[in-house]
């Protein structure tokens, strides 16, 4: 029996008499374009694991300016991909997102610098003159990395235009990246891979690939929330650990422009650096949170003027939907891989 079929059945199981009752609409919001990092998602729909819980699931797709959070607050779509530091901010500004999963245990949040300056460790770049920096990165993860080492400054900023053509030519740079996407494009480009800091592995504590709400719809249909959950928690095993090319068809029609191999790059790169099966996940099943390190991760982004004090960053996450081992069986060996 393929581990595809093992997951439709499973699901079937914990749905029960879903197929028979008229399916629930679903809207959830990507963060960007259609991507590997989405895998789990597109998996679950297109393997059928959301219809089998009794959903008629849409992904609408993000990418550059696209008001999804707004989206989410006006209840023009139910569920959205997020971060914690996404949340925390939008917390901030009143709105009352809740996270409900969390697949990435590491942010995939990365900086990259040329292979032959022999730099060992992320304050190394400390040493560059220039770093090639998004301006939300400069508002968030910078001034982290500026009061966690000693060197960074503002002088060292410039502007990303998600290009990486500026970095590539200027070997005393570094940029911003996602540890899943630009090393594959600019090794592409130049036949050199750049040095990778994913800033996870330094301390960067915020979870990704999260499943948010809002407080209203968990208090009104927390039924439906968990179906969501459950079944998206089925996707990413099966997306992971199974056989992916459901999904990444998927993915592939929704955008164009996304290649078998940027695809297959993203999805190792999550296996590789553990970016699913790690901390959490590994006692409580993918999907899990740790309340604690949220904890911790707010308090940094306070000390680093990212964040205000007076944020209720315990209302920003529950822990209710996940940590429950669902669709572990699939794949036992998971956490070894």
């Amino acid at each position: 029996m393929t581990t595809l079929l093992r997951g439709a059945l499973l699901a079937t199981t914990c749905a029960g008499a879903a197929h028979a009752q008229e399916l629930t609409a679903v809207s959830f919001g990507t963060g960007w374009l259609a991507q590997a990092e989405q895998g789990g998602f597109y998996q679950a729909l297109a393997d059928g694991t959301y219809e089998s819980f009794g959903l008629d699931v849409d992904i609408v797709m993000g990418g550059p300016q696209t008001p999804m959070m707004q989206r989410l607050a006006a209840g023009q779509i139910q569920f959205m991909q997020s971060s914690t530091l996404s949340n925390l901010d939008a917390m901030a500004r009143g709105i009352p997102v809740v996270s409900v999963a969390a697949f990435m245990q590491k942010d995939p949040q990365a900086l990259l610098a040329h292979p032959d300056k022999g730099f060992d460790d992320l304050g190394d770049l400390a040493g560059l003159p220039t770093l090639y920096l998004g301006g939300s990165g400069f508002d968030t993860f910078f001034q982290w990395m500026k009061g966690k080492y000693e060197g960074f400054s503002d002088a060292q900023y410039a502007p990303y235009t998600y290009n990486p053509a500026v970095f590539i030519a200027d070997p005393d740079s570094g940029m911003q990246s996602y540890v899943t996407s630009e090393p594959f494009d600019i090794q592409n480009r130049t036949g050199w891979a750049p040095a990778v800091f994913l800033l996870a592995d330094y301390g960067f504590g915020g979870y990704a690939d999260e499943i948010v709400a809002l407080q209203p719809l968990i208090d009104s249909d927390p039924d439906l929330v968990q179906r969501f959950v459950d079944a998206s928690i089925i996707g990413w095993y099966n997306y992971m650990y199974g056989d992916p090319s459901a999904g990444n068809a998927l993915i592939q029609q929704d955008n164009r422009e996304m290649t078998d191999e940027q695809i297959a790059f993203s999805r190792q790169q999550m296996l590789a650096l553990d970016m699913v099966m790690w901390d959490a996940a590994i006692a409580g099943g993918l999907g899990c949170m740790d309340g604690g390190r949220i904890e911790t991760f707010f308090n940094e982004m306070v000390a680093a003027g990212v964040m205000t004090a007076d944020v209720d960053y315990a209302s920003s996450f529950t822990t209710d939907f996940v940590c429950k081992n669902v669709g572990a069986d699939l794949f036992p060996d998971a956490t070894a891989q």
